[in-house]
């Protein structure tokens, strides 16, 4: 297989360069797997091209996850390892992860945690990529699939559907005309105008399950309205938070311990008079900054969600639909990473449908799906995660969702 799969790169490699120097607006996407050391770049399910690689040798091991390119650089030298040239770097993460060109790419792992191209592919890519174009990083090679889904957003959707006839306003009658604008009933049987989604930049959808902060964030708010001032709602569990929780429990005649159980959280929900609130969330970014999030709800929390990528294009500006190309990487999560989100049931990526079986379990509230509708573009990315994006998502940074950190950077 491995033999295999070395013969056939090498004959992309050759075919390569001319595709790559002529560019493309396309949205590409570059899938590396470092099982089998290799990039390959897509067009949707179409390969573009591919070439051999060397990610992280021992010790030194290349992360796995979703990422995007954050910054482009033809000469950039490595401010960890004693200025080692990096020509054409592009940055994936900014704690020192990235693609570049070197003259030294062996058939296996080689690297201090970046990857390394062939010096004349490093050059073509640099060509063809953008700042954003996502990076997927695995272990064994995946391969994005087109995926059909109701739960898919689609910019047609964007628009609210019509009101029957009989629930519009009728005209107002003459002697109770203010002057000022008038709805009136009509039926206009032109066609609606075509959707326009290629003039703004693409967006970043993230759905993950709803985590500690933004718990104890809630918990914070319901408590000082409750007369137990927990401070500034920070998501953090400082003293304020701690004498709030105790004093709840006191004037509740509840143990006092000073700690935010489950028991305790719905005991101060239900004083409050409120429901419990969902348990997942969605974020979405553009151009690297962050620009609202929603609650929504997640089917079977004890089944793990698995970790999934998609990507949207190819749209009709006529019907307003496009084309979304997925594809689900391994994470294994950690006894306590389970234990904290209530999992029970890992998720197998490998298994038949499983990118749609996981987003049948989602439900995204109606007006948060048309206003990411009328957001969405060519090139926009959808993230599933059951873990949040951790500390390399940060101030300029996509949603970076890692399922294999690197130790020792």
């Amino acid at each position: 297989m491995r033999i295999t799969l070395r013969i056939g790169l090498a004959v992309l490699i050759v075919s390569a360069p001319s595709a790559l120097a002529a560019g493309t607006k396309a949205p590409l996407q570059i899938v590396v797997s470092r099982q089998h050391q290799s990039l390959v770049v897509y067009d949707g399910d179409t390969v573009v091209a591919t070439s051999n690689i060397s990610t992280g040798k021992r010790g030194h091991t290349t992360p796995t996850g979703i990422f995007s390119i954050l910054e482009k650089r033809r000469h950039h030298k490595s401010n960890i390892y004693s200025n080692a040239p990096m020509p054409f770097m592009q940055r994936l993460t900014w704690s020192g992860i990235a693609l570049h060109g070197s003259n030294h790419v062996p058939d296996y792992p080689a690297s201090h945690g970046c990857v390394r191209l062939p010096g004349k592919f490093a050059a073509g890519l640099f060509k063809m990529t953008q700042r954003g174009m996502h990076v997927v990083i695995s272990d064994r090679q995946v391969t994005p699939v087109e995926i059909v889904s109701t739960m898919l957003f689609q910019p047609n959707q964007a628009r609210p559907p019509a009101p029957p006839m009989s629930d519009v306003p009728l005209r107002p009658a003459i002697s109770h005309f203010d002057g000022g604008p008038v709805e009136v009933a009509m039926t206009d049987r032109r066609p609606a105008p075509a959707l326009l989604v290629h003039d703004q930049p693409p967006i970043r959808i993230l759905v993950t399950r709803r985590g500690r902060q933004e718990t104890m964030r809630d918990l914070q708010m319901l408590l000082t309205t409750l007369g137990h001032d927990a401070g500034e709602p920070d998501g953090h569990s400082g003293p304020m938070t701690l004498t709030a929780i105790r004093s709840f429990q006191t004037a509740e005649g509840l143990p006092i311990d000073g700690i935010a159980t489950p028991q305790l959280i719905e005991a101060v929900y239900r004083k409050a008079g409120r429901d419990m609130p969902p348990n997942g969330v969605l974020r979405i970014r553009r151009a690297f900054h962050p620009l609202f999030e929603a609650e929504i709800a997640i089917d079977k929390p004890e089944l793990a969600l698995g970790t999934h990528f998609l990507q949207f294009q190819d749209t009709d500006a006529a019907t307003g639909q496009g084309k979304w190309f997925g594809m689900s990487l391994d994470n294994a999560l950690s006894k306590a990473a389970k234990d904290r989100l209530g999992i029970t049931i890992e998720a197998d990526p490998t298994e038949f449908n499983t990118l749609q079986r996981t987003l049948n379990r989602l439900t995204v509230p109606d007006e948060v799906r048309r206003r990411i509708a009328a957001l969405l573009a060519d090139g926009s990315s959808f993230s599933i995660s059951d873990t949040d994006t951790g500390l390399e998502t940060g101030e300029g940074t996509d949603f970076i969702t890692m399922t294999r950190s690197v130790s020792g950077r």
